[in-house]
């Protein structure tokens, strides 16, 4: 369990992390927009862009950020285990 409490506050402070963050907006950018651009184009071109579809835009970019920050932590971490 100990070890479990320790990945998982790594991965948080790897959110942040320097050797992370460019990549991961990188791919947040991409997929994200690719993500709205099929979710929400059509609402944003016809004005209907309601407060529950700007929160879940934002998702859209969030989810690949934490996404790829995932596996690059999990790929140094289990780099370090071996």
């Amino acid at each position: 369990m100990v070890e479990k409490v320790d990945f998982l506050k790594g991965y948080f402070a790897s959110l942040t992390e320097p050797k992370f963050v460019p990549t991961a907006i990188k791919v947040a950018l991409v997929v994200g927009s690719i993500l709205f651009t099929i979710n929400h184009a059509h609402a944003l071109l016809k004005g209907n862009m309601s407060r529950d579809r700007w929160i879940s835009a934002g998702l859209t970019y969030l989810v690949p950020y934490f996404v790829n920050i995932h596996g690059q932590y999990i790929s140094l971490y289990r780099n370090k285990s071996l």
